[in-house]
Parts: structure tokens; sequence; C-alpha cells
């Protein structure tokens, strides 16, 4: 056995056994197996990601899975610009119903149109109501709701349009036994229309 030089010694050379050999080739390979097999199994993973594999090669694989990720890409473009130009529509909309609203108010203004109630008495819990307001979204509904809240329920009512403006009659029950006078339901009424329209 010729004797290790000074180089071999200091660089870790110098001779192994056959047996240290085995050992070292053994944990290689074991390594490299391990890395292809976890290689192998995140390939799949994205196989079955990917809907439109051609083929099953490794750099196939990867080819359609690039391409399939800028079709997404594309997607998610096309549909952020589709979400923009709704979200545009939707505020011109708006905007444009701001200013018919607002439109709607100075046409009532300008015919000298004034919100107004009147209330008569028919019987005694049965009214016959007037009310006069100014045209909103929603407004008839609101206005409705909030008198059921308050115990009048409307029967047999007619709904005006016209200059802005609504006019609304029918004749209302009101629910519980002790009636308020006429100038206090009057009173609300009005409170209502504010409110509401």
């Amino acid at each position: 056995m010729a004797e290790e030089t000074d180089f071999e010694r200091r660089m870790g050379g110098g001779r192994h056994s056959d047996d240290d050999s085995e050992v070292f080739k053994s944990k290689n390979l074991k390594a490299e197996r391990r890395r292809r097999e976890k290689l192998s199994s995140r390939l799949l993973e994205l196989r079955a990601l990917v809907p439109k594999i051609t083929n099953m090669t490794k750099p196939t694989i990867i080819t359609d899975a690039i391409s399939y990720i800028h079709e997404l890409k594309s997607r998610v473009q096309e549909l952020s610009d589709q979400i923009f130009a709704m979200e545009a529509t939707i505020n011109e909309h708006e905007q444009q119903l701001e200013r018919s609203e607002v439109d709607v108010s100075q046409e009532m203004k300008n015919w000298g149109i004034e919100p107004e109630v009147k209330v008569s008495k028919i019987d005694n819990n049965k009214l016959w109501i007037k009310i006069l307001f100014q045209k909103t979204r929603g407004g008839i509904t609101r206005i409705i709701e909030a008198m059921t809240v308050l115990g009048f329920v409307p029967a047999d009512m007619s709904v005006t349009t016209s200059k802005g403006a609504v006019l609304l009659t029918s004749h209302i029950e009101v629910m519980d036994d002790g009636m308020q006078g006429t100038e206090r339901i009057k009173e609300l009424l009005l409170e209502i229309i504010t409110t509401c329209g």
C-alpha cells in the first residue's frame, strides 16, 4: 500500500476502502431516486391542474402549463376590463338618475307645486287622504311602508304623476282603537313625505 501524500491528506483524499465507496454511492443513488420521485409527483400534480396536455413528456407538460398560465392571465385581464366597463356604465347610469331626480325636483318648483297632505274623516276609523310629493325612485313604496308601520292600512289607492310630482289618493283604515285626530295624522303624513320624498 503506497503512502498517502501530504496533499491527499489535506484534501481529505487518500484511499478509501471499497465499503466506504459503496456506502457513498448508495446514499447518492437514494437521494437521486427521492429527487426524481418528488419531481415526477410534482409533474403529475401539474398535469392534473392543466386541462390540455398534448404529451406526457416532462418538457411538454411544462410547456403546456406555461401556455395555460398565459391563457389564464389573458382571461383575467379580459374579465377585469369587463368589470371596469360595467362599473363605468353603472356609475354613468347612477349619475343620470341623480341628475333626473334633481331635474324632477326643479320641475316641481318651476310649476309652483308644493308638497301637500289633506286628511278627511269618513267614519270612526276610516279616513280619505290626498298626498302630493316629489317624485323619487322608490318614493311611493317607502311612503306606503311608513304608513303601514304607523298602523294606517291604505285601500282603493290611486297614483298619478305629472310635472315631477306624485299625487296619491286613498282611503285608509287606522288600526289602533283610539284614532288620533285628523290634524295629528296630517302631521305624521307630512313628516313621512318629507323624509321619504
